[in-house]
């Protein structure tokens, strides 16, 4: 199957704000605005973390000026591609960066746009073929992929050669042209390449945090999505049961692909609240900003529990993978290494999540092959949302019901709401406004200690808008949600009983934008 990426932009899951009464943390008047706080190790180096700069410098040989000079000219980069991709239409012939990521080449089919291109201070390549007509040869592979040998380990779009390449095993090369020619594919446009890569799914692994499938198989966290996360389709089939790796019941395959694709979603329980980090496994949090894709050429890096942080550049897009279980398509082709612990990981270009891992071949001792499944497509097809790391960070120390700042002893609750003005009531109250797939933490993105027992929350929004109302209790270094309740008819209402400690409240747009009021009361 021949797919074109769509770039998605991640939605910022947003908390702001003060708070007030049930012992709630004093605060510094109505109006005033708080300072946001990221995870640790999350404070960026030329607006991306530390840690991923480190690992380029470690990987791709540079200096960290180097690194963070390399970023920002593939920023730029990127942005020069979007414009230039619809300028030229159907003649766009693909678009690939230098070894150094300096210089941004432009393939173009008619020379008459490269004026275009030398405007936009890319380098233009004139070429036989658009990119659309090689992924229509790619197609055509694609079809035949079922009849494809062991030996031929893959095939690809490879925009700076203007060809399809296949990959054959030694000796393998003459039968993986046969198998090209019957295809239907133009010789003209297939380069046959000599390969010992015997790529694999990385099925023992995990990438970001650990977690087990159905009790036995071990993959990894790709990327938090509101609802639950992403991962590898080859981990688990739809309906596969999830623990995470401190074997406390996590969810369930709500969606899986695998072969085809490899992509799946895990649909979370109330104890588990996605984040917009990933783990290096070093120490840190690496945040995630949004999914913008990265052109060939850009680096990337990925983690994973096994190898820790490792970067490199992507090589090819649109690359189909021959794997002993049947053909993936539509993943992206990279030279970082990867061994069995990494699959279903994370995969980064500076803050910009890409996708997840698929498999490789090689290792990081002698280097390697690695292919990832982007990850805007798994939310297009999903209709999922990233989270992301502005303001949802879970607070950096447990807040101890004896060290939260506590209201004035003469502190007096609210007044409740005159009649008429809503039908929710309670002890406090907060209002705020939404747009799907945006979530908010109340009382204004902060907390409040609840001493043991009854806790009820009323949540009231305009027709039309679908909300879901969470009530969540900070333990294990994190909010995780006791309760929960979507609005029937504009309303939602929860009740919980409850221990002692910190509490906050979390609303989530599933669709619509609304205004919403939220009344909740704490024994």
């Amino acid at each position: 199957m021949d797919r074109r990426r769509m770039t998605a932009i991640g939605v910022v899951v947003a908390a702001a704000g003060l708070t007030a009464a049930v012992t709630l943390p004093s605060f510094a008047g109505e109006n005033a605005t708080p300072t946001a706080a990221g995870p640790a190790g999350t404070k960026a180096t030329g607006g991306v973390a530390p840690e991923v700069v480190d690992a380029m410098s470690r990987d791709l040989r540079l200096s960290r000026e180097q690194a963070v000079r390399r970023l920002t000219a593939e920023r730029q980069a990127t942005d020069t591609l979007g414009r230039l991709r619809a300028q030229l239409g159907a003649d766009y012939g693909g678009a690939w960066l230098s070894a150094d990521g300096a210089t941004l080449t432009v393939a173009v089919a008619d020379p008459a746009e490269a004026a275009k291109v030398e405007a936009a201070g890319a380098v233009p390549k004139q070429v036989q073929r658009g990119v659309s007509e090689l992924d229509a040869v790619k197609s055509r592979l694609d079809s035949a992929g079922r009849q494809a040998t062991p030996d031929i380990a893959g095939w690809y779009v490879d925009v700076a050669t203007n060809s399809v390449v296949v990959l054959a095993q030694p000796g393998a090369e003459e039968r993986s042209r046969r198998w090209a020619a019957a295809s239907g594919a133009p010789a003209a446009a297939v380069r046959v390449i000599t390969s010992r890569e015997q790529p694999r799914p990385l099925f023992d692994v995990r990438g970001g945090d650990a977690f087990l499938i159905n009790g036995a198989g071990r993959c990894s966290v790709g990327f938090s999505v509101v609802g639950g996360f992403v991962t590898a389709g080859h981990c688990g089939q739809t309906g596969a049961r999830t623990t995470g790796g401190n074997q406390v019941a996590q969810g369930t395959f709500a969606a899986s692909s695998f072969p085809g694709d490899d992509w799946a979603f895990v649909r979370t329980n109330n104890q588990w609240t996605p984040q917009g980090v990933v783990n290096d496994f070093n120490g840190a949090l690496l945040p995630v900003n949004g999914s913008t894709e990265a052109p060939v050429g850009a680096s990337i890096c990925r983690s994973g529990s096994t190898t820790g942080t490792r970067c490199g550049v992507v090589q090819a897009k649109n690359a189909t993978v021959n794997y002993p279980e049947g053909t993936v398509t539509g993943l992206t082709r990279t030279n970082v290494c990867a061994e069995p612990g990494d699959s279903g990981g994370s995969w980064l270009s500076g803050d910009q999540a890409q996708g997840v891992t698929s498999g490789g071949s090689g290792n990081c001792t002698v280097g390697g092959t690695t292919f990832f499944q982007p990850v805007n497509e798994i939310l297009q097809r999903n209709n999922l949302t990233l989270v992301t790391a502005n303001g949802q960070a879970a607070p950096a120390d447990p807040p101890a019901g004896g060290n939260a700042t506590q209201p004035p002893a003469n502190a007096e609750p609210e007044a409740p709401p005159a009649a008429g003005d809503t039908a929710c009531t309670g002890d406090v109250r907060r209002t705020g406004t939404l747009t799907a797939g945006r979530s908010q933490a109340q009382p204004d993105g902060r907390f409040y200690v609840a001493q043991a027992g009854g806790q009820s929350a009323c949540l009231e929004t305009s027709d039309g808008a679908q909300l879901v109302l969470e009530l969540q209790r900070f333990s294990g270094g994190a909010f995780r949600t006791v309760a929960r309740a979507a609005t029937v008819d504009g309303v939602a209402k929860l009740t919980a009983d409850g221990a002692a400690g910190a509490y906050r409240y979390r609303v989530t747009a599933l669709s619509g934008s609304a205004e919403y009021t939220l009344a909740f009361s704490a024994n």
